[in-house]
């Protein structure tokens, strides 16, 4: 693993770049996983894939997260609420169409 600063030349940075990327690839599967088990815990509890309060809570924690540590939080957010949108799909799919939204 190599600093940024210590990348001299764009080999060096493309590899730390697909080094990085492995990494993501492997905390979206451990998140995937979760997600599948958050479905589980749905289906026993009644809850529906897509609860509203909860996707913004994650935009939230996201968007502070992400200006805490000098990402722009707008591209964070926009970043995450693709991934919630596939979370909810992926949940949906386990649940089934019945317990699609949210009930208030």
């Amino acid at each position: 693993m190599k600093r940024p600063a210590d990348c001299m030349t764009m080999q060096d940075i493309r590899a730390e770049i697909d080094r990085l990327d492995v990494a993501l690839i492997g905390l979206l599967v451990e998140r995937a996983g979760y997600i599948d088990r958050a479905a589980q815990v749905k289906a026993k509890a009644g809850l529906p894939a897509r609860i509203d309060d909860r996707v913004e809570q994650v935009v939230a924690n996201v968007r502070a997260t992400a200006a805490a540590q000098g990402l722009a939080p707008d591209l964070a957010e926009t970043l995450w609420r693709q991934l919630i949108e596939w979370s909810i799909a992926r949940e949906e799919n386990h649940l089934g169409a019945d317990a699609r939204t949210e009930t208030k």
